[in-house]
């Protein structure tokens, strides 16, 4: 049986440079995917033209800079990371030439073999994401599984999140100590009935 052997992260984009390239629908919607996950992250957008939508998404966002022109090689100089996100194929197999030659991470939309990294769907109540992968093959399936673990987690986690932090720090012992009674404290959370 096939597995999904991606590395779960959670990146600072606050702390990083991301380029998406590409002014369209895909690039709306990751930019706009960026920024619901991350208002501070600063990314740069490169495209020919912008939909109208653009305009919208990324105001208020002062760490956003739309850059009408076509994509040059240098646009990826100081990029931490890459979203190749237009219509064009051509192009973006380009943008992903040049990413990977200049050692930088890419996401090619749409092409998973093109992809050192994917955008996953993401459940988030307040301090607690969590970001659901099919290993793309499946978009449709992750949004299905994020609509079902938005409905089943309480909205009063947030609560129960940060008064386990203020007992954390709290917590007097060793590491190993430390975890014993965090999880004696969370298992109501996984009892069964």
């Amino acid at each position: 049986m096939e597995q999904n052997h991606l590395f779960p992260i959670f990146l600072k984009l606050d702390q990083l440079q991301v380029l998406v390239v590409g002014g369209g629908n895909v690039g709306c919607e990751k930019v706009g995917a960026i920024l619901n996950n991350c208002p501070t992250a600063r990314v740069t957008v490169v495209a020919t033209w912008f939909a109208p939508e653009m305009a919208g998404i990324v105001e208020g966002f002062p760490n956003v800079t739309l850059v009408e022109k076509p994509f040059s090689c240098g646009d990826i100089f100081g990029k931490d990371l890459v979203i190749a996100a237009t219509a064009d194929k051509e192009l973006n197999h380009c943008i992903w030439e040049k990413s990977k030659a200049a050692k930088v991470l890419i996401n090619v939309a749409d092409t998973p073999a093109l992809c050192d990294f994917y955008l996953s769907s993401v459940v988030q109540k307040g301090n607690l994401k969590i970001a659901i992968s099919t290993n793309g093959k499946s978009p449709t399936i992750a949004k299905r599984l994020k609509e079902v673990l938005n409905e089943s987690i309480p909205e009063g986690l947030e609560s129960i999140l940060q008064h386990l932090h203020a007992i954390r720090d709290r917590l007097k012992g060793d590491f190993s100590e430390k975890v014993r009674k965090l999880n004696e404290l969370t298992s109501v959370l996984v009892k069964k009935d």
